[in-house]
C-alpha cells in the first residue's frame, strides 16, 4: 500500500459533539462544550470529497440527529455522489422520521440487549420504547428502509446475545451487528484513556467468557451469521478472543485492516483521523482541503511507518476494515460497527 491516497471509499463524519444517552461504555455525553461541523465546513470540502471519489459518508457522533443542520449535511454528501448513513441512539428517529426517509439511505441504531439490559447500559429511562417507536414510524413511512442494529458486547450484556438477536427481530431491524467494547483507546471522549478499574467494569470477566462463547456458538448454530447477524462465525469468535486477551488468557493479534488507507474520520472540531482509534494528523480549521490533509506530511509519515501487525493500537482494536469489507460495506452499510 502506498502512503498517499487518491481514492477514499469511506468517510466518517462526527458532526456534533453531544449525545442524548449516558452510556456506561462511552464518555461523549460528559463533554461540557458543544462542537459542531457547520454546513459551510462540509460544503467547502465537497470538491475534495468528489476528487477522492468518496462513495459512502457515515454520520456518527455523539448523536448526529441533534445537529441543527444534519439533513442539509446529508443533502451535501449526497450531492457529492455518496451514499449516506446515520448512526444513532434511536431516541430522535420518530421526531425526524420523514426527513430521514427523504435524505438518508440507511440508519444504524444502538441496541445493547433486550429492554431491561438496554436501559441499564444507556442510563436514560424510556430509551428502548423510544427506539421501538422510531423504528416503527420509519417502517410506516417506508417498509423497505434499511435499519440495522449494532450491539457493543460488554460485561453487562455478554450473557444475553441470543436475546439481543431476538429483540432486534422484534423491533423490526434489518440486521444486528456485534463488536467488543473498547476499553483501551482514547476514542469516545477519553483523551487520557480509561483507568484500570473502569476497564474491569466494562470488559467481560474471565469467568463470563465461557458463557459468552456459548452465546456466540448458539448464534452460529442458528445459521444467522452473514445474514441477519452481520458478522461471520470467525468475526464473532474473535470477540470472545478479544476478551480472553483482556483477561490475560491469550495474546492480542491485530486484525487484517487497511482502514487508514481506505477511510478517514472528520471530528466535530474539524480534526481528521485515519480511523476511530489513531490520533489526528490534521484539521479542517487549517484551511486545507481534506485531500491535502490526507496527503500532507503528517498523514504520509503516519501511513509510511504504520505496521498494523505490531501497532499496540491496532493489536487491541475492536473493529477493522480491509479492502474487501470496505467495498462490501458500501453496498451493504449495515456491516458498519462502532461503540
Amino acid at each position: 500500500m502506498t502512503p498517499t491516497i487518491d481514492t477514499l471509499p469511506v468517510l466518517v463524519v462526527y458532526p456534533y459533539s453531544r449525545c442524548n444517552c449516558r452510556c456506561v461504555m462511552c464518555d461523549i455525553w460528559q463533554g461540557t462544550t458543544v462542537e459542531e461541523l457547520l454546513y459551510e465546513d462540509l460544503v467547502r470540502q465537497l470538491a475534495s470529497v468528489a476528487d477522492l471519489k468518496v462513495e459512502w459518508v457515515v454520520f456518527s457522533g455523539g448523536e448526529p440527529l441533534m445537529h441543527p443542520d444534519i439533513f442539509r449535511l446529508c443533502q451535501a454528501a449526497r450531492a457529492a455522489g455518496a451514499r449516506v448513513t446515520i448512526l444513532s441512539t434511536g431516541l430522535l428517529l420518530e421526531r425526524y422520521a420523514s426527513e430521514i426517509i427523504r435524505h438518508v439511505d440507511d440508519v444504524i441504531v444502538s441496541l445493547d440487549g433486550p429492554e431491561e439490559i438496554h436501559e441499564v447500559i444507556r442510563r436514560v429511562p424510556g430509551t428502548y420504547a423510544a427506539l421501538a417507536s422510531g423504528i416503527g414510524r420509519l417502517r410506516e413511512l417506508n417498509s423497505n428502509c434499511q435499519i440495522g442494529g449494532r450491539c457493543t458486547v460488554q460485561r453487562s450484556n455478554c450473557e444475553s446475545l441470543l436475546m439481543t438477536v431476538s429483540a432486534a427481530r422484534e423491533l423490526g431491524l434489518s440486521s444486528i451487528s456485534f463488536l467488543a467494547v473498547d476499553v483501551h483507546s482514547t476514542a469516545f471522549n477519553r483523551p487520557g484513556g480509561l483507568k484500570v478499574l473502569r476497564q474491569s467494569r466494562l470488559s467481560v470477566a474471565a469467568e463470563q467468557i465461557p458463557l459468552l462463547e456459548s452465546q456466540i456458538e448458539a448464534i452460529i448454530a442458528q445459521g444467522d451469521c452473514g445474514r441477519f447477524v452481520v458478522e461471520s462465525p470467525a468475526k464473532l469468535r474473535r470477540i470472545a478472543h478479544h476478551f480472553r486477551c483482556d483477561a490475560g488468557l491469550s495474546l492480542y493479534v491485530s486484525p487484517v485492516c487497511n482502514a487508514p488507507w481506505r477511510s478517514a474520520v472528520i471530528e466535530s472540531d474539524g480534526g481528521v483521523r485515519p480511523c476511530f482509534f489513531h490520533p489526528t494528523f490534521g484539521t479542517l480549521k487549517s484551511g486545507e482541503d481534506l485531500k491535502s490533509i490526507l496527503n500532507g506530511p503528517a498523514a504520509v509519515q503516519f501511513r509510511s511507518t504504520l505496521d498494523v501487525a505490531s501497532s499496540p493500537v491496532c493489536r487491541r482494536c475492536v473493529c477493522s476494515m480491509n479492502r474487501e469489507s470496505a467495498v462490501k460495506a458500501i453496498h451493504n452499510p449495515l456491516v458498519l460497527s462502532g461503540q
